[in-house]
């Protein structure tokens, strides 16, 4: 039994707990589900994340109702095919994403998910970032998927459309990362959906400025979004020669585009000025696949979060890999994952 309310007692928990279960094949049993949360229990991106796991692997699930504060889900077989799932709210897809990711590198053949709802919404990660960022990692352990954005979604309208395609993997690469070698470049995207141009275009420059006032050049692209509602995003990605970093920031309404572009810019300038060799929002959603890699993983963060905390220890219920962290919730530290490689997907 998995105690849902455990550490940061979010919804975390439960999606991370559902991919384990579907890579490994042991069932589970949640309790106190979001406990921690305004509102507690399954709300329906969290209920499409349990739908989405449980048409992948043709699961048994009892307790799939939105309010559920319990759920038991026993998994069969990874099936390859085509899913469309709609979380009918601006729910964020690429948590969705993050739950079926993983399980499906060992179908066996290509997975292909459409998702609609929020890719660009508040506490989950932008599509952007899942593309650039959480790909970006992905590869470089031998993954290899595709991300396209057919339309955007936006809270409260949410209504985005992506497409991602996952292609089947016999192992999963660790990452050795100590250091992250010499800066080759700072790249990022102002995008707008809806609205005037200049908004995007202040973004850009208020970000390349701050930027620029510290000493570092950036590469800023102009985009407009396909959307049904409004909104913007700044996203700036650093590159150096063994690693990635990327920070972004979402408007609102009321919300000046020099403020988007203060808040992107202010995080990307606090890990230039660390030694981390991976950002922290990236730094637990690796856990999982480093988990099952082969070898050993190190690499160092800003700070570790107790997202991470909680990760590991959820990590520990379903396999016997050893993941250690180093320094405590806040504070600069190690994260390093001695993983436990699975057996090869027999074909299905």
């Amino acid at each position: 039994m998995i105690d849902g309310s455990q550490g940061e007692g979010g919804g975390q928990i439960l999606r991370s707990s559902l991919a384990l279960s579907c890579i490994t094949g042991r069932p589970f049993r949640i309790v106190s589900i979001r406990a921690a949360r305004p509102k507690p229990g399954l709300r329906p991106q969290h209920l499409v994340s349990v739908r989405a796991a449980a048409k992948l692997t043709e699961a048994e699930v009892e307790g799939a109702t939105v309010g559920s504060s319990e759920l038991e889900f026993r998994p069969g077989p990874i099936c390859a095919g085509t899913y469309c799932f709609d979380i009918g709210t601006a729910g964020a897809v690429s948590l969705v994403l993050q739950t079926v990711l993983l399980p499906a590198f060992r179908a066996s053949s290509t997975v292909t998910f459409h998702l609609t709802g929020g890719t660009h919404v508040p506490f989950s990660p932008a599509f952007d970032y899942l593309a650039l960022q959480f790909g970006y990692w992905l590869k470089r352990m031998g993954l290899h998927t595709s991300f396209t954005l057919a339309r955007a979604g936006y809270y409260p309208t949410g209504g985005g459309s992506v497409r991602t395609e996952i292609e089947p993997a016999a192992r999963i690469a660790p990452l050795l990362l100590k250091d992250r070698g010499s800066l080759v470049r700072i790249f990022g995207i102002s995008a707008i959906s809806n609205l005037p141009t200049h908004v995007a275009e202040r973004q850009q420059l208020r970000a390349e400025r701050i930027l620029r006032e510290a000493g570092y050049k950036a590469d800023i692209e102009l985009r407009s979004l396909p959307s049904h509602g409004q909104g913007t995003m700044l996203l700036l990605s650093a590159e150096f020669e063994r690693t990635r970093a990327t920070y972004f920031s979402l408007g609102a309404r009321g919300k000046p585009a020099e403020k988007v572009a203060k808040e992107a810019a202010t995080e990307l300038l606090r890990f230039l000025e660390s030694d981390a060799t991976v950002d922290e929002h990236a730094a637990d959603q690796i856990m999982l696949p480093l988990a099952i890699a082969d070898g050993e993983s190190v690499y160092r963060v800003l700070e570790i979060t107790q997202h991470a905390e909680t990760h590991a220890e959820v990590i520990r219920r379903f396999l016997p890999a050893e993941v250690t962290l180093s320094g405590g919730v806040g504070e600069p530290g190690e994260i390093r994952i001695r993983g436990c490689p699975l057996p090869a997907c027999a074909p299905r």
